[in-house]
């Protein structure tokens, strides 16, 4: 296992910097006292200014009035400012790119990866900004034409998590903007800089464009920065990304003052292998799937349902695979895994695996920490395989690290009932060359997920699908499709141009 080399502790506070700066942030008026740690070598990048309360409903009243003139602005023409936006995003993805690599330890494929998919949902609402679709229905009574519009929401507070800590935002931003809402972001508070970053560049399309700029906001800070935007009646919808824990929270506050909220939340995601399955395609799409972004994906893969035929051969080579995983500063070159967020992931990882092994399972890859002599405070861990004889509690909770559980199964409708035996239901996958097994799974009786796929692994989804899950992942649905519903509200009208006023149902009220 190949490991490359950590930085230096005062080398990446002025990298950061430079790049925020590059995007348009004026460092100086983001300065503070909150601190702010880099995970790959566990260095200050220096502090930086957090929100006050207060400020969040004052970001709410601007953001409101902002609104009122951007709801007027025709769609087309919203959508020519996210245009602008997505070519901004294009000119400065390596600052982005680096941004995120140096506060959430992204490798560098990965983070350039996360700002495209960034320029992508961009292009996808700009054709969607001319596509904002009703329909009109028949009516019963002659004369009479029912019809199903769609209009501007009002704001939209965006809670956003670190791993992926401008990609959620822009799902978001870029479908509200040209549905005619203001949004307003509280983004984590592991990357401010690249928060800033992303605001800058927007901000600089709205000016260009001579759009209200309070339609974007950015409100930086703890916990109580998000429960003052979850709790505010002015804000129509929260969009927020995080625990099943953090959802149980936030679903209820806000229904409890009839606001909408979209959540998406913890995954547990499994594949399952069947006998017919191609192992060499297998191989490369659980190792991505497992190892990918350190495990700290909502999608990463977590369980491994094989057939009992191929289980033993399959752990093996997974085995190998893990073997030559080269560990260490995501910027380095050839680097595949960078380091776990802080040290409670950590913590939590290390709980987890002797959890698992007291129930019974066994580590056949991984399961240590490496690289501590180098960077202490930067918590660089090997991605770990277990074998399991079962589907235990703890093999039934997300650990946001990458560990990989792999169990075994006789019949096919065993391995699709072991798939769904979790509370999460966001995203699945089978590796087969069974077309019958496939169809199955893909079928109303098969995953019960809201992301399921054949031959290929649990993560990497793209824009043009509407990405959530079901169960305790929340039900929530954004990007692609028809996502953009969320973010509007509908109206029934009903046009009469008979006449006459007849009533529906036949209901006779002459006076």
């Amino acid at each position: 296992m190949s490991r490359t080399e950590i930085p230096g502790s005062d080398v990446l506070g002025p990298q950061a910097l430079a790049a925020a700066r590059r995007c348009g942030v004026e460092v100086d008026a983001v300065t503070g006292e909150a601190a702010h740690r880099s995970p790959v070598n566990g260095a200050s990048l220096g502090g930086v200014r957090w929100s006050s309360p207060a400020e969040v409903d004052t970001a709410v009243t601007r953001a409101h009035e902002a609104f009122l003139a951007w709801r007027r602005t025709p769609a087309p023409a919203r959508g020519a400012v996210v245009k602008r936006f997505g070519e901004l995003l294009t000119q400065h993805k390596a600052d982005l790119g680096e941004l995120i690599s140096l506060e959430v330890g992204k490798i560098t494929s990965e983070a350039l990866g996360e700002v495209q998919e960034m320029i992508d949902i961009c292009d996808f609402a700009v054709g969607l900004s001319r596509q904002l679709y009703g329909r009109t229905t028949v009516s019963e009574r002659p004369g009479h034409r029912l019809m199903e519009t769609w209009h501007p929401l009002g704001v939209v507070g965006v809670i956003s998590a670190f791993n992926f800590p401008a990609a959620v935002w822009s799902w978001n931003t870029a479908i509200a903007l040209v549905c005619g809402d203001a949004v307003i972001w509280k983004p984590s508070e592991q990357a401010p800089l690249t928060a800033w970053s992303c605001a800058a560049l927007l901000d600089r399309a709205l000016v260009e464009h001579g759009a209200p700029p309070a339609v974007s906001q950015v409100v930086v800070g703890g916990p109580e920065i998000g429960e003052e935007l979850v709790d505010h009646s002015g804000v129509a919808l929260v969009s927020a990304t995080g625990s099943t824990r953090m959802g149980r929270t936030v679903g209820p506050r806000v229904a409890n003052r009839f606001g909408r909220s979209l959540l998406e939340l913890d995954g547990n995601n499994a594949a399952i292998v069947a006998p017919s399955a191609d192992l060499d395609l297998t191989l490369r799409g659980v190792v991505f799937a497992a190892a990918g972004t350190a495990g700290q994906r909502c999608t990463t893969m977590r369980r491994v349902i094989a057939h009992r035929s191929i289980a033993g051969q399959l752990t093996e080579r997974l085995a190998a695979a893990y073997a030559r995983l080269p560990i260490g500063n995501p910027m380095a070159e050839g680097t595949l895994v960078g380091p776990l967020v802080h040290g409670a992931a950590y913590e939590a990882m290390t709980k987890a695996i002797s959890r698992a092994e007291s129930e019974g399972g066994r580590v056949v890859a991984g399961g240590e920490r490496v690289l501590a002599e180098a960077a202490e405070q930067a918590f660089y861990v090997q991605p770990t395989i277990l074998t399991m004889p079962d589907q235990t509690e703890v093999v039934r909770s997300e650990t946001f690290a990458p560990l990989l559980y792999v169990m075994t199964y006789d019949e096919f409708d065993e391995a699709i009932a072991l798939n769904n035996a979790v509370p999460q239901g966001l995203s699945s996958s089978v590796f087969t060359s069974d077309q019958a097994e496939a169809e199955l799974f893909v079928s109303a009786e098969g995953s019960d997920c809201g992301i399921v796929n054949v031959n290929i692994g649990t993560s990497g989804a793209e824009i043009g699908g509407a990405f959530g899950g079901e169960k305790e992942t929340g039900g929530g649905r954004e990007s692609g499709s028809d996502a953009w519903r969320a973010y509007m509200r509908r109206a029934t009208n009903t046009i009469n141009y008979s006449g006459e006023l007849p009533l529906a149902q036949g209901v006779d009220f002459s006076v």
